[in-house]
C-alpha cells in the first residue's frame, strides 16, 4: 500500500497520509512519498489547490520514533522540502490542512506550513519536543512567532503543552472547527471556493501575503506592484470585469 494516497477531485488534489497504524508518523519513506506527490501536482495546470489530511483518527504524530531509534533520523528530511518533504518547500499552490485528529510535534509543524487549516473538534495541536529534550526543528518555532503573540508562542514552545481545536481557532491557527466527519468536506469546500478565482491572482495574492510578513513596508509596496503587474499581463483582470458586466462566470486566461 502507498504511504501517501493521491486523489484528484476536479481542480483539487487530496493527499492522505496513510499510516494509521503508526499515527501517520513521518518516516524517511513518507517524506519521499509526500515530496513525490507534490512534484506530480505542482506543474499540473489541472490542479489548483492541494488538501493534506490523514487516514484514521490522527492527522500526524510527528517524526517516526522507530526510524529515529534505528539511526535514520537524519534521513527524514528531504533535500528539497525538509521534514515531510514539505516544511521548507516553496510550493506555489495553496495548501489546506484537513486536520482529522491530533497534530503534534512535526504534525503541527506540517499544519503551520499550510496556508489554511480545517480542524476536527477533537483535534489537538502542540510542539512537545522540549519534554523530550529536543526543540521543534521543522519550522514550528519560526512560524508560531509570526502567527500568534510572542507570549503564546513562547508558552507553547517552552511548556510543550497542547491546545485544543477551539483554542487553535481563537488564536487564528486554524480557519474552521467542525465535527470530525465534516473535516475533509469543509476543506474541499474552501479549496473549491479558491478554485473559482483567477489562478494567477490567487498565486500572486498568496505570495504577497506570505512575503509581506518579512518585508519592510517600502519593499512590500514594490513587491505588490510587481505581482499586480504580473496578474494584469495574464488578461484575467479584463476578463473578470467583463464577466461581471455580462453577468456570467469568468473564463480565466491564466492556469
Amino acid at each position: 500500500m502507498p504511504l501517501v494516497q493521491l486523489e484528484r477531485r476536479g481542480l483539487v488534489a487530496v493527499l492522505t497520509l496513510d499510516r494509521p497504524e503508526a499515527r501517520n508518523a513521518i518516516s524517511p519513506e513518507v517524506s519521499v512519498a509526500i515530496e513525490a506527490a507534490l512534484d506530480e501536482v505542482e506543474p499540473d495546470p489541472g490542479i489548483r489547490v492541494v488538501v493534506l489530511t490523514g487516514a484514521g483518527p490522527t492527522f500526524c504524530a510527528g517524526a517516526d520514533l522507530r526510524a529515529i531509534a534505528a539511526g535514520r533520523g537524519l534521513e527524514i528530511p528531504t533535500a528539497r522540502g525538509g521534514f515531510a518533504g514539505l516544511v521548507t518547500r516553496d510550493f506555489p499552490k495553496p495548501l489546506i490542512a484537513a486536520v482529522n485528529g491530533p497534530a503534534l510535534a512535526g504534525g503541527f509543524e506540517i499544519v503551520l506550513a499550510c496556508d489554511l487549516a480545517v480542524a476536527a473538534e477533537h483535534a489537538i495541536f502542540g510542539i512537545p519536543e522540549v519534554k523530550r529534550g529536543l526543540i521543534a526543528g521543522a519550522g514550528g518555532l519560526i512560524r508560531l512567532a509570526k502567527r500568534v503573540s510572542l507570549a503564546v508562542a513562547l508558552e507553547l514552545a517552552m511548556t510543550g503543552d497542547p491546545i485544543d481545536a477551539r483554542q487553535a481557532l481563537s488564536l487564528g491557527l486554524v480557519n474552521r472547527v467542525v465535527p470530525a466527519a465534516q473535516v475533509l468536506d469543509e476543506a474541499l469546500g474552501l479549496a473549491e471556493r479558491i478554485c473559482e478565482a483567477s489562478p494567477a491572482a490567487v498565486r500572486a495574492s498568496r505570495r504577497m501575503v506570505r512575503e509581506a510578513v518579512d518585508l519592510p513596508e517600502a519593499q512590500a509596496w514594490v513587491r505588490n506592484h510587481e505581482l499586480s503587474a504580473d496578474v494584469w499581463r495574464t488578461g484575467d483582470p479584463v476578463e473578470g470585469a467583463t464577466a461581471f458586466a455580462e453577468k456570467r462566470a469568468p473564463v480565466w486566461k491564466s492556469t
